[in-house]
C-alpha cells in the first residue's frame, strides 16, 4: 500500500500559518459511490468522524437504500450533498478552502478508472479531479484489490473474481500526488486516525 508511514501527510509543523488556518477552517469530504462492497464499515467509520460532510454519486444514492441506509438518516449527523448538477456545483467548495481532505470509500472498480484515467463524470471523480488540481490530499479505499473478493449484495453473499483491468486500474492511480491507495478497512481506519490527529480532532464516541 502507498505511503502508509509518518511521511504520508504534510506536518503541520511545515505548514506555512496561512495553510494551517485555512485547514483549521475546512473539514473532511467524504465521497460515496455505487459500492455495496465494505459499505457497512465505511459508513460505521464516517459516522464517527467529525467535520465530516457527505458527497454521493447518483450510483450511492440508490443503492444506500438497498443496504437499510436511509438519506433522512445520514442527514441527521451529515450535511450531504446530492449529485444533481451537470457542473458538479458542490465541487466549487474545494475552492473556498472548504475542505483539507477528500475520501472516496469505498470506491468501485468504476470510480476507481475513472480516478485514474482522469475522467469526472459523478459528483466522487469531480471531487477528486478537483481535489487534485488543488494540491488537496485525497484517501480513496478501492474495493477490488483480491485475486477473489467475498462482497455482500442487498440479498446475499457473492463471490467475485476482479479482473487484470481492475488491477492495472488501481496501479495508475497509486501514483498519482496527493493520493492514498488503501485496500482494507483496518488501514482505511489507521489512515483516518492520522488525518484526525494532524488537526486535533479526535473520533466521535457514542454513549451506550
Amino acid at each position: 500500500m502507498k505511503n502508509l508511514n509518518n511521511d504520508i501527510w504534510h506536518s503541520a509543523a511545515t505548514q506555512s500559518d496561512e495553510q494551517k488556518v485555512k485547514n483549521q477552517n475546512s473539514k473532511f469530504a467524504w465521497c460515496l459511490t455505487g459500492s455495496g462492497h465494505y459499505l457497512k464499515e465505511s459508513i460505521q467509520l464516517l459516522d464517527k468522524m467529525p467535520d465530516t460532510d457527505i458527497f454521493l454519486s447518483k450510483a450511492a444514492e440508490e443503492v444506500l437504500p438497498m443496504y437499510g441506509h436511509r438519506l433522512d438518516d445520514i442527514k441527521l449527523k451529515h450535511k450531504l450533498f446530492r449529485d444533481k448538477t451537470y457542473s458538479a456545483v458542490p465541487v466549487g467548495a474545494l475552492y473556498k478552502n472548504g475542505y483539507h481532505t477528500v475520501i472516496i470509500a469505498p470506491a468501485t472498480s468504476n470510480t476507481v478508472v475513472k480516478c485514474a484515467l482522469g475522467i469526472s463524470d459523478t459528483l466522487p471523480t469531480n471531487m477528486f479531479a478537483q481535489a487534485g488540481k488543488l494540491k488537496i490530499d485525497t484517501i480513496v479505499f478501492a474495493c477490488d484489490t483480491e485475486p477473489t473478493v467475498i462482497t455482500e449484495s442487498p440479498k446475499e453473499w457473492v463471490e467475485l473474481t476482479p479482473r487484470k483491468v481492475e488491477f492495472d486500474n488501481l496501479a495508475l492511480l497509486k501514483n498519482f500526488e496527493e493520493c492514498t491507495v488503501v485496500e482494507t478497512v483496518s488501514d482505511l481506519q489507521v489512515i483516518l486516525d492520522k488525518r484526525l490527529k494532524q488537526f486535533g480532532l479526535n473520533w466521535i464516541e457514542f454513549s451506550s
